[in-house]
């Protein structure tokens, strides 16, 4: 069951809810053309975020899975902005098929879905970077923001 317990069964299910809400109760938006648009707008700025956290990793040749021992500490790239982009592309992903659903009550996943991912996933890696990198991961953290 622990391969279930990864970032992207996550964000599946948060958008499967997000999904779900609007067919359970349809009209929950507000009906704009912007909302769709802005929507995809995200979606792609997400995965964008996610392809340029993956390509650094694999470019430096360390893990992106969770919970492993990173080889390689990697500061280049989108790494220069986030600490997580491709849990920030998550977040974008959501956020942007709310939008694009218009199902603007949903909305509230969002930081839900952060905050589920910071507990279960970005804290312990955090862990990792400090015990195998030390001061130099102390650094970037007061550096570059979790986030954004």
């Amino acid at each position: 069951m622990k391969w279930i317990d990864i970032p992207p069964s996550w964000l599946i299910a948060a958008l499967g809810l997000s999904y779900g809400l609007d067919r359970l109760v349809p009209g929950l938006g507000f009906g704009l053309s912007a909302t769709r648009w802005l929507g995809e707008a995200m979606v792609i700025a997400g995965l964008g975020a996610m392809a340029a956290g993956a390509f650094e990793l694999v470019r430096h040749h360390t893990t992106f899975i969770p919970r492993r021992k990173p080889s390689h500490f990697v500061r280049q790239g989108i790494f220069r902005f986030s600490r997580n982009p491709i849990y920030l592309g998550d977040a974008l992903v959501l956020a942007g098929a709310i939008l694009h659903w218009d199902v603007l009550p949903a909305l509230v996943l969002v930081p839900g879905f952060m905050a589920l991912i910071t507990g279960r996933f970005i804290l312990g890696e955090e862990a990792g970077l400090r015990d195998a990198f030390g001061r130099a991961a102390e650094a970037w953290f007061a550096k570059v923001r979790r986030w954004l």
